[in-house]
């Protein structure tokens, strides 16, 4: 879980710096429930990158995060400006901010959990019966 704050740590003061490079007072303010899903397959998708690099280390000269990012944008249709924009301003309001956290929070609980049971769902037996049946003899 650790590693998970230091890379949204590295959004946040990316998101900043690009944000302020790119400037323009016309993009719409993405709301709370759009940037929780959006950060979200970012968290996954540097994660993603992160076990990719410690196998092929010229993925960091190809910046393949970059573009992983992009095709996030693309996939949630939007552009790289809004999404900075909308994380300025998360950023400039610590209450909002708070807010935008709680709700990725609570959304990451929610979709592993839901993978959990994904996977539980596809095992054919459960821990307890798995004991049960190894306890008698054939």
């Amino acid at each position: 879980m650790n590693i998970r704050w230091q890379v949204l740590f590295f959004l946040i003061a990316t998101g900043g710096l690009l944000a302020a490079c790119n400037g323009n007072g016309k993009e719409k303010l993405l709301n709370i429930n759009q940037m929780k899903v959006i950060v979200w397959d970012m968290l996954k998708a540097d994660e993603l990158y992160t076990i990719q690099q410690a196998k092929d280390s010229t993925l960091r000269i190809q910046k393949k995060n970059l573009v992983y990012y992009e095709k996030i944008f693309a996939y949630h249709k939007i552009s790289r400006s809004s999404f900075y924009k909308s994380f300025e301003y998360y950023e400039a309001h610590p209450p909002k901010m708070k807010e935008l956290l709680d709700s990725l929070d609570q959304y990451a609980t929610r979709e592993r959990n839901r993978s959990f049971m994904r996977y539980g769902q596809s095992g054919s037996t459960s821990g307890k019966s798995a004991s049960v049946d190894s306890s008698r003899k054939p």
